[in-house]
């Protein structure tokens, strides 16, 4: 018998998306409560199935070790009497603590000295433990969506039917609900029967539920799972089509993994392939099967949880359900391509995107104005002009595939369609049965419907990124829409109050922010991102002005309806940019950047973001930090700060009569050197040498306030010390705010 805790909760069968997390979140309390409790392990191990999470800690210690602590009695001063005899509050503190005065000890605090006793606490018995953090585990949050059944007060994912909690092979007392603690978990629901598992460690829970038809370890029936679909594939001479987030996800749909392999019409091979993948993997949860080509196979794999006595019967039963799928599939198709892509646009304004920011018509067409601006401001087109139309781009003269325009011109043309065909399939009938396939099916329709490559792979591709660290658009036209897709929704929902709050983000606008982050800092676009805030929200103005009258019972007119427009929308702005400050420092944190390098950067470019520039900037400053100039310069920005704190600097100047001492004249005229040579570095991005010149300020700096009083009586010479200080923090604070480097 070894010091093993078995702990499992039993459930109903719980969700797929559940499963991984809970566990995470399970491991993560685990650690924390033992360490918390000072309790040494070997090991901690997670285990997760439909029916069951479990943690097995292996030789957890049973007795916590001794440890010493200090216990702070009254303070010195009223200890003792004027006779210097101990007092009522210090006979009270020793009586209590079962203490001597010879035992006690003088500290001094913020708050003044204290009598202090250092005493020896005798670990607890870890039985005595295990309770009240097994309890956590039970009551932790696992899920924003919890029940409760029958007249229970106790709530989970799932309900709970069984509760294990075992250490050193006996029972923790524990109770949840309606239920007690016991050594008794149950196999597999049909193929054991759920037969009673007794357990006495994590060995024998591990090998009972095993012998059960159970595996407990996730990772162990992944491994079983690819075994299985990859010999299921060979049987017709096929390969797996590779899909590791669904063997995730089928690892979390079963306990005893069986594949077994299936057949379907080569017909449907007809139909697109990403719609055949979908049919199967998205709604059936089974594997593709592909030529060593990487053709499409009419074959699938299933994974079933149960091994039948006749699998043909199973079999059957699968196909028949897939081909119902892909019949509908090709349906849809069917029906799809005898209505052009582009005549599917105006379908659009019927589509509600959001009761408070109108159609997803609207939408495009905000889109898609601000694509092309942004396209202009990447040197990638012309902008638009007073009298262009975004339907103008839908209309056969401005088809790319036909056009022989060139330059600029034609990449407006080819972005604007783009755009406005980019939210076109989500009236088609495929999307509407298989949302999934949203803008792959755009970009099958645009193809098939002899519109430009731009214009179609566009389509697919500004729907990217999908997830953080997923792929990003690779044509310019997908990664312009992309963004201006994102920042609309973003903007959008902003202006409107729809703001993402604590762990709530119904909207993914965090997601969005960072998926614009990654596709500007790959193409390495130079974009203000504060400007571009500010002309999508101008985009809103007739939501802004519909919310500001909304439950109004005078709506505002006029004068009174512009001002407040014009104050919703700078304070949209603001809110819009600080969110992205954040997203982006988040991002910059994800790429293991140091904080304090972050915080100098973005502190100084606030205003006028870019993000591409700014992590030219964060990378060149970690470089500098290496210059032997480097910690006395943070030090020197430091003290400017400092000194400058809550100074007005906005009307001083330096007036170089008034620079009498050596010193100051020394610093004004390194500033003087420096200026011209960090303006010119700045300017060409080129922030290496922006910061080798301004550690050749360091050394005027530190005799300037070794030698000179900042803060004199004479008002003048202090204005003018004050001036040309301000002048050293503009120089520096221009590239990064150094004054806020870890020195």
């Amino acid at each position: 018998m070894s010091n093993d805790l078995v702990f499992e909760i039993g459930t109903e069968e719980l969700p797929a998306h559940f499963i991984p997390k809970a566990l995470w979140a399970l491991e993560e309390l685990f650690k924390k409560r033992l360490d918390a409790a000072r309790l040494g392990y070997k090991a901690l191990r997670c285990f997760g199935s439909p029916r069951r999470l479990a943690v097995i800690v292996d030789a957890l210690d049973a007795l916590q070790p001794d440890s010493m602590i200090e216990v702070r009695g009254p303070q010195k001063k009223a200890a003792f009497d004027a006779e210097g005899k101990p007092a009522d509050a210090l006979l009270g503190f020793l009586r209590s603590q079962g203490a001597e005065l010879k035992d006690l000890k003088t500290v001094s605090t913020d708050k003044g000295e204290y009598l202090c006793l250092t005493k020896q606490v005798n670990g607890a018995k870890t039985v005595d433990l295990l309770p009240e953090i097994l309890s956590s585990a039970l009551n932790a949050d696992y899920s924003a969506k919890t029940m409760r059944w029958g007249n229970d007060e106790a709530t989970f994912a799932r309900p709970v039917h069984w509760i294990v909690a075992v250490y050193d092979g006996n029972v923790v007392d524990l109770e949840w609900g309606r239920l007690r603690s016991d050594n008794k978990t149950y196999g597999h629901r049909f193929m054991s029967g759920s037969k009673e598992v007794h357990v006495s460690d994590g060995g024998s829970y591990v090998k009972g539920l095993k012998d059960a038809f159970v595996i407990a370890d996730q990772q162990e029936r992944k491994r079983k799972i690819v075994e299985g679909v990859e010999a299921a594939a060979a049987e017709c001479g096929g390969v797996l089509l590779k899909d590791d987030a669904l063997v995730d996800e089928v690892s979390c749909l079963v306990e005893y993994p069986v594949a077994l392999l299936g057949e379907f019409e080569e017909e449907f091979l007809e139909l697109p392939r990403e719609v055949v993948v979908n049919a199967m993997r998205e709604h059936q949860r089974y594997f593709a099967v592909v030529n060593k080509d990487g053709s499409l196979l009419p074959r699938f794999i299933t994974v079933a949880n149960t091994k039948a006595i006749n699998m043909a019967v199973v079999r059957k039963g699968n196909e028949r359900v897939l081909r119902a799928r892909l019949n509908d599939a090709s349906f849809y198709f069917e029906k799809d391509m005898k209505t052009r892509l582009v005549d599917r646009v105006e379908s659009l304004k019927g589509v509600v995107f959001h009761a408070r920011l109108g159609t997803s018509y609207e939408k495009v067409e905000r889109f898609t104005q601000l694509a092309v601006a942004l396209g202009n401001a990447v040197g990638f087109c012309d902008s638009m002009n007073a009298l262009d139309r975004c339907e103008d781009f839908l209309t056969s003269p401005h088809n790319p595939a036909t056009n022989n325009k060139q330059g600029q011109a034609k990449n407006k043309d080819i972005l604007g369609r783009a755009a406005m065909l980019a939210k076109a399939d989500l009236v088609s009938g495929m999307v509407g049965e298989f949302p999934k396939l949203q803008g792959i099916m755009g970009r099958e329709y645009a193809r098939r419907g002899n519109e430009a490559k731009e214009v179609s792979e566009a389509l697919c591709e500004h729907y990217l990124p999908t997830s953080s660290g997923g792929a990003l658009p690779a044509s310019v036209p997908g990664a312009l829409i992309s963004v201006a897709d994102k920042l609309d929704t973003i903007c959008g929902c902003f202006s409107v109050g729809l703001i993402p709050t604590g762990a709530q983000d119904p909207y993914g606008l965090r997601r969005s922010a960072l998926g614009i982050i990654a596709i500007i800092n790959d193409k390495g676009w130079s974009l203000n991102l504060p400007v571009l805030i500010r002309l999508s929200v101008g985009y809103h103005k007739t939501n802004i002005e519909r919310e500001i009258n909304r439950g109004r019972k005078e709506p505002l007119k006029d004068y009174a309806l512009a001002e407040a427009v014009h104050q919703k929308s700078n304070e949209t702005e603001r809110k819009v940019c600080d969110f992205f400050i954040e997203r982006l420092r988040n991002w910059l944190l994800g790429q293991s950047m140091p904080f304090d390098t972050i915080d100098a950067v973005l502190s100084a470019v606030k205003e006028k973001l870019d993000v591409a520039d700014a992590v030219k900037r964060i990378e060149a400053l970690e470089g500098f930090k290496t210059h032997p100039a480097c910690a006395s310069l943070i030090i020197a920005s430091k003290r400017v700060s400092n000194i400058l704190k809550g100074v007005d600097t906005n009307n001083l100047t330096v007036d170089h009569a008034l620079l009498a001492d050596q010193y100051e004249k020394a610093l004004d005229e390194a500033e003087r050197e420096a200026e011209p040579i960090v303006k010119e570095a700045l300017k060409n991005h080129d922030y290496p040498t922006a910061f080798v010149a301004l550690a050749a300020i360091k050394g005027p700096i530190d005799l300037f306030f070794d030698k000179v009083m900042v803060m004199t009586d004479d008002e003048k010479l202090r204005s003018n010390r004050l001036a040309l200080l301000s002048l050293i923090r503009g120089l520096y604070f221009n590239t990064a705010d150094l004054s806020r480097l870890n020195a």
